[in-house]
């Protein structure tokens, strides 16, 4: 989910609200309105991130590397404001027993933290996943 779609999703909860509550069929036609509108906005980033590479780019997320071999990256859980009590909860509900077990831990761009623990990491699934500056 992206931040225009977080952002779209609250909006259109707000005018239902608003739709729910409407006294008059003027108000209530105003905000179906604005509900179409925002539908149509929506349709509209959406055609255009699938059809550039660049805007895409723009508008979507990227997932962030919190933790690499047992090591916390205190930059890149500042920078996504994640802190270090929820990724260790994140690491108790993984079944982590021991930081050195985790070879990584990555923000999605959903929200979610992906736990990656165990033996060898295949380097392919870190591809896309930013790496804070004094990880690089």
């Amino acid at each position: 989910m992206t931040n225009f779609d977080f952002v779209m999703t609250v909006a259109i909860g707000s005018l239902l609200a608003g739709a729910s509550q409407s006294t008059e069929w003027t108000a209530f036609l105003q905000t179906l309105l604005a509900m179409a509108t925002l539908f149509f906005v929506q349709w509209s980033t959406a055609r255009l991130r699938k059809a550039s590479d660049r805007f895409e780019e723009i508008t979507q997320n990227s997932p962030i590397l919190l933790m690499r071999d047992g090591i916390f990256l205190y930059d890149a859980l500042e920078s996504s404001r994640v802190e270090k009590s929820d990724l260790i909860a994140k690491l108790r509900e993984a079944n982590v027993l021991s930081f050195d077990q985790v070879r990584a831990a990555v923000l999605e761009t959903t929200g979610d933290m992906s736990i990656l623990h165990g033996g060898h990491l295949d380097e392919a699934l870190l591809s896309g996943v930013r790496k804070p500056a004094s990880d690089r």
